[in-house]
């Protein structure tokens, strides 16, 4: 639930504004892990609005913004905890703020920005706090926030594009399913009492099959509801099991089109996460675990891993990452080259470039394939329904006209 509150922060500055916490008591030691001394806390009837769940912490563009923000102000030479300070009181994602305001808390009682950040998985992910502490580190935090603010840009923009490529056919598939599923219990029923009532006995092939199919349908419209509802559990359970998730991501790496899109993404996404990680002075072997997390894809992050453990004994990238049989040979060439002339970081970033171009022609020839197909099979199935409802009145019309030239 929710608690307003207000209160004095260690600088003196009033401040208000709401809190989640299960108890008035733990909203005021939460308060107090923010560095706010509290003297109001009470209840906020905002805890009783609806709202959708988070399912990734915070949006993508907030994320970029304050990343962004944050490099500026610090190449400016303002301390660290005046910086969040200051990000905190004007971001007006409220829940975002109390994060903004919890890793504060966390610098000022002697954590590092990563790890202060780690406490908080699902706003900032491993790869996040991974370039983070490497500029630490460094004493390049900066620069690092600058890299990681265009890493995540590209990112967003990569999920955007192969997100993209599949919105228009899904929104296709189940605009199509509802006008079925409205003709067969609506419309097709009407046409059939209709024909009835004047005593047409006899209906054509096509007709009788789409009555029978409409009949079948509303009188299994319960069971054909709890059979639907049943498949989608059993997917979703069988997605979120390891062998679920393991066997999908094969098959969509293997399907004819779509596989070469995912295959392309997943590329341009590892080279793209590694070169920023090897540019950030991350080491090989954590730049490589960091990337076979953020992978996406089960199949890629076996790949990686195993490339990793190669690396470990003593062998270069090149090697292994062709022995996994994901990656081109020209990629697999290129990062063989990159490592020989020690300029891996560059080679990384022109194959996530090169691959970026490709994303876009493969979603620009996805959707000129898919759009066409669509209506083709749209079309073809309301055609269908129509020309088999209309048969039986064309028949009408036939014996009224030869009745009337007798």
């Amino acid at each position: 639930m929710k608690f307003a509150w207000e209160g004095t922060t260690r600088e003196g500055q009033m401040r208000k504004g709401t809190v989640d916490a299960s108890s008035k008591a733990d909203a005021e030691s939460k308060l107090r892990q923010m560095g706010v001394q509290p003297a109001s806390v009470k209840r906020s009837l905002a805890s009783l609005e609806l709202r959708m769940p988070r399912l990734g912490g915070v949006k993508t563009k907030t994320l970029v913004v304050f990343t962004r923000q944050l490099s500026t102000m610090i190449d400016a030479g303002l301390p660290l905890v005046q910086c969040l300070e200051i990000l905190a009181s004007q971001e007006p994602d409220s829940d975002f703020q109390q994060v903004i305001y919890g890793v504060k808390a966390q610098v000022e009682q002697g954590s590092t920005l990563a790890d202060a950040l780690k406490k908080y998985p699902k706003v900032f992910d491993t790869l996040f706090v991974s370039l983070v502490a490497a500029g630490e580190v460094g004493g390049i935090l900066d620069t690092i926030l600058t890299r990681l603010a265009q890493y995540v840009e590209k990112s967003m923009k990569m999920k955007q594009k192969v997100a993209s490529a599949l919105k228009y056919p899904s929104f296709v598939l189940i605009a199509a399913g509802g006008i079925m599923v409205v003709m067969l219990w609506k419309v097709i029923p009407s046409f059939a009492g209709m024909f009835q009532s004047v005593g047409n006995r006899e209906l054509p092939f096509l007709t009788q099959l789409v009555v029978d199919m409409s009949n079948n349908f509303i009188d299994n419209l319960p069971w054909i509801t709890l059979i639907a509802i049943a498949i989608t559990a059993a997917f979703i359970m069988f997605k979120r099991s390891p062998f679920g998730e393991r066997f999908l991501d094969l098959v969509l790496l293997k399907m004819p089109v779509l596989g070469s899109l995912v295959r392309k993404a997943a590329i341009a996404r590892f080279t793209r996460t590694l070169g920023t990680l090897v540019s950030s002075g991350v080491p090989i072997l954590d730049g490589l675990e960091v990337v076979a997390k953020s992978a996406g894809n089960k199949i890629i992050e076996e790949g990686v891993m195993y490339v990793r453990a190669k690396v470990a004994e003593g062998k270069n990238i090149a090697g292994p990452l062709d022995e996994t049989k994901i990656f081109p040979k020209m990629v697999v060439q290129m990062i063989g080259v990159g490592e020989q002339t020690g300029a891996m970081d560059v080679m990384l970033s022109k194959i996530a470039d090169f691959y970026d171009d490709e994303v876009d022609a493969s979603v620009d020839a996805l959707t000129s394939l898919i759009e066409p197909v669509m209506m083709i099979v749209i079309g073809g199935m309301v055609g269908f329904v129509l020309i088999a409802m209309y048969l039986p009145i064309f028949s009408m019309a036939d014996n009224l006209s030869g009745t009337s030239g007798q």
